[in-house]
C-alpha cells in the first residue's frame, strides 16, 4: 500500500501591472481543511473607486480589516478632497495589520490605479 497523495489546499491570488493599469485575479473556493465550504466566494474586494485588495487567510479577519480600511480611506478622501492613492491604501492595510499581527491570519495584495503613479 502506498501513501495517499497530499490534498492541495490554499488560496491563489495575484496582481500584475501593465502600461494601462493592473490586473488582479483570485480563485473562488473557500475551504476549511479539505472541505470546500463555498465554491463561489469573492476574494477581491473594492476598497475605493480604483483601489482593490486580494484577500487570503481568515475570511473574518480579512473582511474586518478591509472594512476598516474602506472607512478610513473614505474619510481621508473627504479630508483631502481628492482620490486617495494606492500607496495610502496599502499603508493603511499595513499599519492596521501590523498593529494586530498577533490576532490576524491575513494575506493581502493591494493594487489599483491613481493619478500620481498610474497602475501599481
Amino acid at each position: 500500500m502506498s501513501p495517499e497523495q497530499a490534498v492541495s489546499t490554499g488560496t491563489t491570488v495575484m496582481a500584475m501591472c501593465y502600461d494601462g493599469g493592473v490586473v488582479m485575479a483570485a480563485d473562488s473556493r473557500t475551504s476549511t481543511g479539505t472541505y470546500v465550504a463555498n465554491r463561489a466566494s469573492r476574494k477581491i474586494s473594492k476598497v475605493h473607486d480604483k483601489i482593490f485588495v486580494c484577500r487570503c487567510g481568515s475570511a473574518a479577519d480579512t473582511q474586518a480589516l478591509t472594512g476598516m480600511v474602506i472607512n478610513y480611506l473614505g474619510q481621508h478622501a473627504i479630508e483631502i478632497g481628492n482620490m486617495p492613492t494606492v500607496n495610502t491604501a496599502a499603508n493603511l492595510f499595513k499599519v492596521i495589520a501590523y498593529n494586530n499581527k498577533d490576532n490576524l491570519s491575513a494575506g493581502l495584495i493591494v493594487a489599483g490605479w491613481d493619478e500620481k503613479l498610474g497602475g501599481q
